[in-house]
């Protein structure tokens, strides 16, 4: 009976560190930028020669793998401010499921380092690709701009496009216009994805001193920020359908989802409460997904 317990408790434990090594990699984060790197992939292989299914899966992995490996070693980076706000205080590192931190690091780069391999086996654009997201989010945003600038999420947040730079790259082995600009879309999503849920957490990023923007510029102006990006955004969707291949249901879905995107941010600039923040940071990542699944949608039909 002793060993039976102690067997049930030896398991309990080992698969409660194995999910926060998975936490720590911000699954939710890696699914929508994996997603955005699958859907750039599916439409190059409409125009470029079909990677084999083996190279395919290999690209996809690859992806996963960097953007968990950047994600994770991320974390480790921002450990004392996860674990002085209230929203990140039960993250794996701060809640001491991952102890010591370091091994959250080491974690990331194995992860970073596989993705690489599997990279360098696709071919030499692709590879840059993985390198440069890694040193745009981790470099540039977490050790250079998060805690200095007001502006850490524009510049830092180049990064976020490079998924779908790599997808095109895995395929075609060169960059065109048409990932470039499905690339920028995600830049100019990420503002209005973390601008709005900075201003719902004002008081927490203020209180560990991150300059996210609506905490140190009057409301006001941060919002009018935070629409100028929406409207760019939706500027680019519509950019998106005149330099690619797509038929009626990638712009019936780019013109809807950013009529409603434009229309919470009006609201919120409008009548800017944490609770219309909330709303409009809720709707950015479905937006998103459903922009990036119509190119898809119409690169097959």
């Amino acid at each position: 009976m002793k060993t039976e317990t102690s067997a049930t408790k030896a398991g309990a434990d080992l698969w409660t560190t194995v999910l926060a090594y998975l936490e720590v990699t911000k699954p939710r984060s890696v699914f929508l930028l994996v997603f955005t790197a699958l859907a750039t992939m599916i439409v190059a292989q409409g125009m470029y020669s079909p990677l084999a299914p083996l190279q395919f899966a290999a690209a996809l992995v690859a992806v996963t793998l960097a953007c968990a490996g950047a994600n994770a070693v991320s974390c480790y980076i921002d450990r004392d401010l996860d674990a002085a706000m209230e929203r990140t205080r039960r993250r794996p590192i701060p809640a001491g499921r991952i102890s010591p931190p370091v091994r959250a690091l080491y974690w990331g780069l194995l992860l970073f380092t596989s993705s690489l391999i599997l990279g360098w086996l696709l071919n030499p654009v692709a590879f840059a690709c993985l390198w440069a997201g890694m040193l745009g989010y981790v470099g540039v945003y977490s050790l250079w701009l998060k805690r200095r600038s007001s502006w850490n999420i524009i510049l830092g947040g180049f990064s976020g496009g490079v998924p779908a730079l790599f997808g095109w790259a895995a395929v075609s082995g060169k960059i065109d216009l048409l990932p470039v600009l499905m690339a920028a879309l995600v830049v100019l999503w990420i503002p209005n994805h973390i601008w709005s849920l900075a201003f719902f957490y004002r008081e927490d990023y203020a209180r560990v001193k991150v300059p996210m923007l609506p905490v140190v510029c009057e409301a006001r102006k941060a919002l009018h920020c935070l629409l100028s990006t929406v409207v760019l955004m939706v500027a680019f969707s519509l950019l998106i359908y005149l330099a690619g291949p797509w038929g009626r249901i990638y712009l019936v879905t780019a013109l809807l989802t950013g009529a409603a995107s434009l229309a919470l941010s009006l609201h919120v600039y409008l009548h800017p409460t944490p609770q219309n923040a909330w709303r409009l940071f809720k709707f950015s990542s479905p937006y998103l997904f459903v922009l990036f699944l119509s190119m898809m949608l119409d690169a097959w039909l």
